[in-house]
């Protein structure tokens, strides 16, 4: 094994109200908490790292790797970031997530010392009747989005998305949005954890006690408006393509071989299925739910196997 390795990842857990079983009983996590509600799969944020399984890092936390290791595995691309630029989640909402809004890079770095947060949501199962609140329905005005927070009537003025398996939502900073129950996320996104709530259904923590909302932080950066929708891309396998990450999808039903450059890292997360990674004379075996990190090199790797991954980069 050497510095240009693929790493196995284990995932940090978020035990939120909102949260089920399914990532235990269907993606394959570990974990005893009653309610995981989120598995940060790619992450080497300061509130959950991931952790390396395996080989000469076993153990080492991915946020330690990272700034062991650096630009030896980040690539050339990700110089332009002030740290690892994305965060990778596997989210199950076994009830309603709260309606939320999320700033730009300019706004949380004055604010909250971190990147704002642009992410796309690529849905890997949905239970009959699941919907998700993805930015207005009508333009309105900053009064109006006060009033309604105010009156417990935001959700009337949101623009209300029936979601089924395999549909792909991209929610730039600033559009008011919330997932709603019965539904399983992959969420790829820029590497911030600030969340303004707005609205939370009254909902009480395990104490008894009302969750914060953010309200006046959240006027400020919200964007009281439809929505914008682009799936324009220069190829059918790409789910996203911004300036923060860009997100293919592949479904493999033999094998197919990838390239990679001393660009850029690779991220690979397994959503359905199973098979092999062959990659510098070694091979990882994968199921559904595995995350790797292959470092940023001028080669290439191959997957074999029944199974759907996605690939991200920056």
């Amino acid at each position: 094994m050497s510095i240009k390795s693929p790493v196995r990842l284990l995932p940090a857990f978020k035990d939120y109200i909102w949260g089920g079983r399914k990532l235990v009983q269907d993606y394959n996590k570990v974990c005893s908490l009653d309610k995981v509600a989120e598995s940060w799969e790619l992450s080497a944020h300061k509130d959950g790292s991931s952790i390396i399984n395996g080989g000469d890092f076993d153990k080492m936390l991915f946020s330690d790797y990272i700034n062991k290791y650096g630009n030896d595995v980040l690539g050339e691309r990700a110089k332009k970031f002030d740290f690892f630029p994305i965060l990778i989640k596997f989210i199950d909402a076994k009830d309603n997530l709260s309606v939320q809004v999320h700033p730009n890079d300019e706004y949380a770095k004055e604010k909250e010392g971190e990147y704002g947060k642009t992410e796309m949501w690529y849905v890997l199962d949905a239970e009959p009747g699941a919907y998700l609140y993805f930015g207005f329905n009508s333009k309105i005005s900053k009064e109006e989005f006060l009033q309604r927070i105010k009156d417990n009537t935001i959700t009337e003025v949101l623009n209300k998305v029936d979601v089924k398996k395999g549909d792909v939502f991209f929610i730039e900073s600033g559009t008011v949005h919330a997932i709603g129950a019965g539904m399983v996320i992959c969420e790829i996104q820029q590497n911030s954890n600030t969340t303004y709530r707005v609205y939370d259904y009254d909902r009480r923590d395990k104490d008894g006690n009302p969750r914060p909302l953010h309200i006046e932080k959240a006027s400020e950066v919200a964007v009281l408006a439809p929505p914008k929708i682009s799936n324009s891309f220069s190829d059918a396998d790409t789910l996203a393509e911004c300036k923060y990450f860009n997100v293919k999808k592949y479904v493999i039903d033999t094998s197919k071989t990838f390239t990679c450059t001393d660009e850029c890292f690779t991220s690979v997360i397994v959503t359905d299925g199973s098979g092999t990674l062959y990659m510098n004379e070694e091979s990882f075996t994968l199921k559904k739910g595995d995350s790797l990190f292959i470092p940023a090199q001028n080669s290439s790797f191959s997957v074999e196997g029944n199974l759907e991954i996605l690939l991200t980069t920056v």
